[in-house]
C-alpha cells in the first residue's frame, strides 16, 4: 500500500546531491554556518552549562562526538541533545514560515554527529542535511499551523521524522527500511508548548530529541525493527493523534509536493533578531519609529498580529509585559516593542536578565496592547504593525506585513556570514571565527570529521 511514508523513502533513497541547484546548496552552508554561530554564542549562557553538566554525569568519561565550543566529547545521542541546544537555545535559529518550526536546529546537528560518526564526507553531510530539511519543513507544512494551536511543539514533534529520514540515507538504508524508521519515529516524537507558561526550559531540549529519536528509529530499522506504515495518515498516526479535530485542515499532499524541483531550504527564514519569529515584525516596526518617538510620553501602543501568533506570544497579557526570565522575553510582543522602541534594535543583549527587568523598558511594555490583524497573511509572512499614540497627540504608525527574513525579503548569504561574526565573537578570537567560515563554504572538499572537531574548540568561559 503506497502510504505518504513510502513516497518520502523512495525520496530519501534516491536523493543525490548532484540533483541540488547549486544556489540551493550554497544556501544550504549558509544556513549551516548561521546555526554554528549561534551555537558558539550560546555556550556562554547558564543554561547551556547547566545542560552539559546534566548530560556529562549520564555519559560518564566516554564519548567520540564533540560538543560545540566546548572542547569536550559526548557519545552520539547525547552530543546531538547538547548541539542542538546550542542552536535552538537563543532563539535565534532559522524558521520556515510555511511549516511554522526550525527545521536546521535538529536536522544539522543529528547529520553532524552521525556523519562524523560514520567518517563521512562533507558531501555526505550536505547532501543528508538538505534532505532533512525538505522532509522537516513540509511534514510541518502540511499541519498548516494547527500543532501550535493544540500545544505541541513542531520543531521537536517534526523534526524526528525529517532526522530519521536523513539517517536512513546516511546510513544507507534501503526504501522499505526507511519506511520502518519514519514508522518507529512516530512513537518518539513529542514536543509541549507548556514552556510558554512559565519560561520552562524545555524547548530547549526538543530539536535534540527529536535528532536522536530519528538516530535511533533509522538504526533500529537497520538492523530489521519494524516500525509502523500508516506513520502519517492513520487513525493514530501523527496527524489524527496530535492534532484531533484540526486534522481535517491539514493538507498532506503539501508534504510530497514539488519534492526535488522545488527545494524549500531556500524558503527557510534566517533570524535578523534573536527571539520567536513571530515577535519580529512589530520588533522591527518598533525600532523604525524609535527615532521619532525620541523619548516623548506614550499614552498608548497598540501591536497588530496575526490572529495565529496571539496564543504564543501575547497571552497571558499581563505575563506577556513584565518577562521574568530569556524565553518570556524572546515569546513576548510586549517586550519586543519596547525594545525595539527604546533602542532601535533588538539584539542578544535584550536577552540579559539587566534588560528585561529595566523599570523603562518594562514600563513602556505596560502600555501595549494586542490585536489581531484580520488582514495578516500567516502563514507565508509573520507580519505585524506597530502603533504608537504619544501624550501630546500625535500617532506613530509603522507595519511590517513581510517580516525580514521571509522569502521575499531574504537575509542575503553575506549577512549571514555577518551574523555568524557577531555571533562568534562573543565566544572565540576572530581567526578561530574565520576558520570556521572556510570549512563550512568549502564543506563538499572537506570531511563531517573535519568540520565537527573544528568547531568543537573550547570557547570562552561562560558568562552567565
Amino acid at each position: 500500500m503506497a502510504t505518504l511514508s513510502s513516497d518520502l523513502a523512495g525520496f530519501a533513497t534516491d536523493f543525490r546531491l548532484e540533483d541540488v541547484p547549486t544556489e540551493v546548496r550554497v544556501r544550504a552552508k549558509h544556513l549551516i554556518l548561521d546555526a554554528l554561530g549561534i551555537a558558539i554564542a550560546c555556550t556562554q549562557w547558564d543554561f547551556a552549562r547547566v545542560t552539559m553538566a546534566g548530560l556529562r554525569e549520564l555519559a560518564g568519561p566516554g564519548g567520540d562526538i564533540p560538543v560545540i565550543g566546548y572542547g569536550q566529547s559526548l557519545p552520539l545521542r547525547d552530543a546531538v541533545v547538547m548541539n542542538a541546544l546550542l542552536i535552538h537555545g537563543l532563539d535565534y535559529d532559522d524558521t520556515h514560515p510555511a511549516g511554522v518550526l526550525h527545521a536546521t536546529t535538529s536536522v544539522l546537528p543529528a547529520m553532524l554527529g552521525l556523519a562524523t560518526r560514520l567518517k563521512g564526507g562533507g558531501q555526505d553531510l550536505l547532501a543528508a542535511y538538505i534532505l532533512g530539511v525538505e522532509a522537516t519543513t513540509r511534514l510541518g507544512a502540511a499541519a498548516k499551523g494547527g500543532f501550535h494551536q493544540v500545544g505541541f511543539h513542531p520543531t521537536g514533534l517534526i523534526g524526528a521524522f525529517g532526522c530519521a529520514l536523513a539517517a536512513a540515507r546516511l546510513l544507507g538504508l534501503d526504501a522499505e527500511r526507511t519506511v520502518q524508521a519514519q514508522g518507529i519515529a512516530v512513537s518518539f516524537a513529542s514536543g509541549s508548548l507548556e514552556f510558554l507558561s512559565d519560561g520552562a526550559w524545555n524547548k530547549r531540549l526538543h530539536p535534540g530529541w527529536a535528532g536522536a529519536a530519528g538516530i535511533t528509529a533509522a538504526t533500529l530499522a537497520k538492523h530489521g525493527f519494524v516500525g509502523t506504515r500508516a506513520v502519517y495518515e492513520g487513525r493514530f498516526g501523527l496527524y489524527n493523534s496530535h492534532l484531533g479535530p484540526l486534522a481535517h485542515q491539514c493538507d498532506l499532499a503539501l508534504a510530497t509536493n514539488g519534492l526535488g524541483t522545488i527545494w524549500e531550504t531556500s524558503h527557510v527564514a534566517v533570524k535578523p533578531v534573536p527571539a520567536c519569529h513571530f515577535v519580529h515584525a512589530c520588533a522591527d516596526a518598533a525600532s523604525q519609529l524609535h527615532r521619532a518617538w525620541n523619548g516623548a510620553a506614550v499614552r498608548r501602543i497598540v501591536a497588530r498580529v496575526p490572529a495565529g501568533v496571539m496564543k504564543t506570544v501575547c497571552e497571558p497579557i499581563q505575563g506577556k509585559r513584565r518577562p521574568t526570565n530569556v524565553y518570556e522575553a524572546q515569546f513576548s510582543i510586549p517586550y519586543a516593542v519596547a525594545i525595539g522602541l527604546r533602542f532601535g534594535r533588538f539584539t542578544l543583549d535584550a536577552l540579559d536578565p539587566a534588560a528585561y527587568q529595566d523599570a523603562d523598558t518594562l514600563a513602556l511594555a505596560s502600555l501595549v496592547e494586542c490585536e489581531a490583524d484580520p488582514a495578516a497573511d500567516f502563514p507565508t509572512y509573520y507580519g505585524g504593525e506597530v502603533i504608537v499614540i504619544l501624550a501630546d497627540g500625535r500617532v506613530l504608525k509603522h507595519g511590517e506585513p513581510i517580516n525580514r527574513g521571509a522569502a521575499s525579503r531574504p537575509i542575503s548569504n553575506a549577512d549571514v556570514v555577518a551574523k555568524f561574526h557577531d555571533n562568534a565573537a562573543r565566544a572565540v578570537d576572530p581567526v578561530h571565527a574565520g576558520r570556521i567560515v572556510d570549512a563550512v563554504l568549502s564543506l563538499e572538499q572537506r570531511s563531517a570529521s573535519d568540520l565537527m572537531h573544528l568547531i568543537g574548540v573550547g570557547a570562552r568561559t561562560q558568562r552567565l
